[in-house]
């Protein structure tokens, strides 16, 4: 009956299902009726401007990116359809309806006993813990052991969302709030690195290029101040790609015009997110805290749309999506072509963009590594996801050949969690390494909250 539950609720969008448990929390916050509704709302259409923004962009760069493959005489035996296969495997496996409620129950545990202070309301993506669980379930056939690689992964993200909450206050001025998806969190450790690196060497620490600071009242430098905008450079974006795929003047013309329009519009739909969870957050975070005293300054998990409003967030995603069909184009060992997990990018980097402080030219510095590795993960990883996308009945792999996702199938720690849980002694140095990482930016978030960011 459980997994029957979990079927129905995970056949809705998340922009459907995520505003009516906003909706039920509200309520049981003690906002009014009025307000719980309107927040839910705002939340539903928000969200559901962002995927349908993505949708659009995907639908209208693809046909440039597989023409410009075809024009360099490339062939990308793996195809990139981005999440869905990786959740219609998820919700296949026994595993996944008992790893929802078992994260859930896991948050508040603790919460209770303090080791996190991080509300991890966004359900959707306990879909990223539950397919790690999958994963290594299927290969150590032990449902014991997916559930451990289940939890390792979650207390991973309440802990980095945790420790990423000051960066999100100080950058949007919404305090107690942080993101929440492993892709996400994934890098937040490498980020604290690369920064504290960046900090130390002549001449880069000095370059700054941040959109979020930049107006168009700014005389000094007024090309800094257009490239700041985020359609400007969708509108430029466009163009390259175009003349690289060898369209024509009007095909050109649209496609940068349809680039800038999700630009624009994907800020707006995400200030909607942000505008509805600000009451409700607040109003839970009261609660709790009613419940659990000693347990202050708790931070809410949300998915990372509320992050798309900040200029620096859009104008890195949109250039490091340049870079990543560049570097499949040249990488040796790579055959995914970037396509459906492409947008994802601007969420991947969200976080990281906030805690470089908004400056654009460490994010894509950052980035860089950051896709030549999902690249390479996805790549290695496609046989394995196509042969289980297979066997369910949720996702038609018929005449697509190998499959994968770009990010999502690319992720740099669930890949480490599960090389580590087959025994790769590789896995267990990196993990080492990630632990010393997971310190350091523990030290950075510690300075953070006594300096006041």
């Amino acid at each position: 009956m459980l997994q029957s539950l979990l079927d129905t609720f995970f056949s809705f969008k998340a922009y459907v299902m995520l505003p009516i448990i906003i909706f039920m929390i509200a309520l049981l916050v003690g906002l009014s009726l009025r307000k719980s509704f309107i927040a839910a709302v705002e939340l539903a259409v928000g969200f559901a401007g962002v995927f349908i923004a993505f949708d659009f962009f995907v639908a209208n760069i693809k046909p440039a990116v597989e023409q410009l493959s075809v024009m360099r005489g490339l062939d990308f035996p793996v195809l990139d359809v981005g999440w869905p296969p990786l959740a219609a495997i998820t919700w296949a496996s026994p595993i996944a309806a008992i790893a929802i409620p078992f994260v859930l129950v896991l948050n508040l545990a603790l919460i209770a006993i303090g080791v996190t202070r991080t509300i991890y309301i966004d359900i959707w993506n306990y879909w990223h813990f539950a397919f790690l669980g999958a994963l290594v379930m299927n290969i150590s056939g032990s449902m014991a052991m997916g559930l451990l690689a289940t939890a390792i992964l979650a207390i991973y993200c309440f802990k980095l969302t945790e420790w990423t909450a000051p960066d999100v206050e100080r950058e949007m001025g919404l305090k107690g709030v942080s993101a929440s998806p492993v892709s996400v969190n994934g890098i937040v450790p490498y980020t604290a690195l690369v920064n504290a690196l960046i900090d130390r060497l002549p001449v880069l620490n000095k370059i700054e290029y941040n959109p979020e600071k930049n107006t168009d009242t700014d005389s000094d430098n007024p090309i800094l101040a257009l490239l700041s905008e985020p359609m400007v450079i969708g509108i430029l974006m466009g163009l390259a790609l175009a003349v690289a795929a060898g369209y024509d003047l009007k095909q050109s013309l649209e496609l940068s015009v349809h680039i800038a329009a999700v630009m624009f519009i994907l800020p707006k739909c995400a200030g909607l997110i942000g505008e509805a969870m600000v009451p409700i957050t607040a109003a839970l975070r009261s609660r709790v805290e009613k419940y659990f005293p000693h347990r202050t300054n708790l931070v809410v998990a949300l998915d990372t749309g509320f992050l798309m409003s900040h200029k620096s967030v859009i104008v890195t995603g949109l250039i490091l999506m340049a870079c990543a069909i560049v570097i499949a184009l040249i990488l040796p060992g790579n055959k995914v072509l970037p396509l459906g997990d492409l947008p994802n990018l601007i969420s991947v980097m969200s976080i990281s963009v906030l805690m470089f402080r908004g400056n654009v030219f460490r994010a894509v510095l950052a980035g860089i590594p950051v896709i030549v590795t999902f690249l390479l993960v996805a790549t290695e990883l496609a046989p394995k996801y196509t042969a289980l996308a297979a066997q369910t009945s949720a996702f038609n792999t018929d005449g697509m050949g190998l499959i994968t996702a770009f990010t999502d199938g690319g992720h740099q720690v669930r890949y480490l969690l599960y090389s580590l849980f087959q025994g790769e002694w590789f896995a267990v140095i990196l993990a080492a390494l990630l632990l010393v990482a997971m310190w350091f930016t523990r030290r950075r978030w510690k300075a953070l909250t006594k300096n006041g960011h």
